[in-house]
């Protein structure tokens, strides 16, 4: 006890027993006889033992924990997948660890060498490029978390991105806009790619001369969708888009703010989609268009995938993609 933290062999000093007799009571309490176990458990009460529980699930090979690595924990969407992954494991008995990459490829490495260290169970990780990871050869199961496998050596659970950039953009141009931006970056980000296919693929569809402008961003947060607006409107008005889709709220909701400051009215001088439909989409001075996720499903899905995996010898890797729903609200409207 030199730390001050009593320990087994505290324990079996005070008892008058073997380190051996107190793992037994501890973990085969059936082998020791019902004097010896009660003269252990006061040991304990007197000491104030409390058992390592991490180093003895480590020394079985495993614990009872598993990670979510998300994207950017700053993004309500991704809270709101880790509440759904949370309640599947708290309802197994399961410990999670939230980790950030921030959207820094060195970041998510590190973690994930490190949870590989702790020998979790599994890890659930929505990757930065899930082509440039070798995810699958981690040596522990791993579910792609709003991304989608590119083979079957992986689980995955995501929405059908290009789909759902196809609604945004078929919402606008239904709505008589022929000059739409797409805000959104980086193209390295699979989401993003995906969502800007969807748009030009609408575009390719559509009978008539519309347009879509890139507006390209560093990252998908608040003030690079206001650093968006600042670009939009130094635009000549003959050139200035009258839509935008943006890859996801935060940027659509950055964007709102910009056309405040300077004046300009949603929907009236610019139509606003975003994507994801957070919780302050809704809540927004003007309330956001925005494409839906099913976000707790979309966690409530993958970590039972996972645990499934973890457990389960002859686990079949599954891609299950979701369909989204376009949600129309106060920032687009029909134009006459």
């Amino acid at each position: 006890m030199t730390d001050g933290t009593p320990g087994m062999k505290d324990v079996a000093a005070v008892a008058g027993v073997s380190i051996g007799t107190v793992s037994n009571v501890l973990n085969r309490p059936h082998l020791v006889s019902e004097a010896t176990r009660l003269r252990v458990q006061a040991a304990i009460v007197e000491l104030g033992f409390v058992r390592n529980e991490t180093a003895r699930q480590l020394r079985a090979g495993s614990s009872r924990t598993i990670a979510y690595v998300v994207l950017d924990a700053a993004n309500p969407f991704f809270n709101d997948v880790a509440r759904g992954v949370e309640e599947i494991a708290r309802g197994e008995g399961m410990v999670v660890y939230l980790c950030n990459s921030n959207q820094d490829g060195v970041r998510e490495r590190e973690y994930l060498e490190r949870l590989r260290e702790q020998r979790v169970q599994g890890v659930l990780i929505t990757p930065i490029d899930p082509n440039g990871e070798r995810l699958a050869d981690l040596g522990m199961p791993v579910v792609l978390v709003d991304c989608h496998a590119r083979d079957d050596r992986t689980c995955s659970v995501a929405v059908d991105d290009v789909l759902g950039g196809q609604l945004a953009l078929e919402h606008l141009l239904e709505t008589g806009h022929e000059r739409i931006a797409f805000v959104g970056g980086p193209m390295n980000v699979q989401q993003v790619r995906d969502r800007n296919q969807g748009a030009r693929d609408a575009l390719a569809k559509w009978d008539g001369t519309a347009e879509l402008v890139v507006l390209d961003t560093e990252a998908l947060v608040v003030a690079e969708g206001r650093r968006a607006g600042e670009r939009l409107v130094a635009l000549p008005p003959e050139q200035r888009p009258t839509a935008a889709f943006c890859a996801n709220d935060l940027l659509a909701l950055g964007l709102l703010q910009a056309m405040t400051r300077f004046g300009l009215s949603v929907p009236g001088d610019l139509a606003v989609v975003g994507y994801d439909d957070i919780e302050f989409a809704e809540a927004a001075a003007v309330p956001l268009t925005s494409v839906r996720q099913p976000r707790e499903l979309l966690g409530r899905t993958a970590a039972r995938l996972l645990l499934e995996e973890a457990s389960d010898e002859v686990h079949t890797h599954q891609q299950v993609r979701f369909r989204p729903e376009l949600v129309v609200r106060a920032s687009t409207r029909i134009q006459r």
